[in-house]
């Protein structure tokens, strides 16, 4: 008597279907990801960039921020989404927003983005 190894041709698709609608919904939310990560280098690098300017205002770090998002291809986002601020510690930028990145038919995923970057 022969022992069965393997796996079904209904076992593959209970594999596959789970494997391929997580694969499909990693490509679809990625670029809502890479957006996010644009946004946040370019607030890191003006918080940089300006971080020894004494004549420092909200508008100086909005100009500057909306440079950087011009250069970095930063989508649905503009200088003025961003709360510019002064703080104890510096001037702050505040991006607060939610992305979204749809999955299928009426099926959207919806992602908080929260970061705060400190001008010293």
């Amino acid at each position: 008597m022969r022992k069965q190894r393997g796996v079904t041709a209904i076992g593959w698709v209970f594999l596959l279907i789970p494997m391929a609608l997580t694969l499909y919904a990693l490509i679809r939310v990625g670029p809502v990801y890479l957006n996010y990560w644009r946004i946040v280098d370019s607030m890191q690098k003006t918080a940089t960039e300006l971080k020894s300017d004494e004549t420092l205002s909200a508008q100086t770090i909005r100009n500057s921020l909306e440079k950087r998002f011009d250069i970095g291809y930063v989508e649905g986002m503009s200088s003025k989404d961003i709360d510019v601020k002064k703080a104890d510690d510096g001037w702050q930028m505040t991006a607060e927003y939610e992305g979204t990145a749809p999955l299928f038919s009426n099926v959207s995923v919806v992602m908080a983005f929260n970061k705060t970057v400190v001008i010293k």
